[in-house]
């Protein structure tokens, strides 16, 4: 009996933690404080490789402008690659981003 009621509460904790991930707001303004223009913003979720296509389209981030990214794609997941590239060609990755907890994200020289 015991073993059901344990049972019956880890997937009761669990299915909170999921409807919990759900409810995340993902949405992040990314801002960027460098003297470049962001050309290309990408980001995928941990542990994939292909950056895929820009985010920002034909558009670009000028020096000292900001734009919001909603990162909520139905997955549930929060942790997310970012590459940011710069009309110097110098592009910058962070490998990990919890975007259910950051709500800006700051590119500076």
């Amino acid at each position: 009996m015991r073993r059901f009621l344990l049972a019956g509460l880890v997937a009761a904790v669990l299915a909170g933690t999921a409807g919990e991930a759900a409810a995340y707001d993902r949405r992040v303004r990314i801002v960027n404080d460098s003297h470049h223009e962001i050309v290309g913003f990408f980001a995928t979720i941990v542990g994939i490789a292909d950056w895929r296509d820009s985010l920002l389209g034909e558009d670009v981030i000028p020096a000292g402008a900001s734009i919001v990214l909603n990162f909520d794609d139905g997955s549930g997941y929060c942790r997310y690659r970012f590459r940011a590239v710069f009309e110097d060609g110098v592009a910058l990755e962070r490998e990990s981003v919890n975007v259910c907890q950051v709500g800006t994200y700051r590119y500076t020289d």
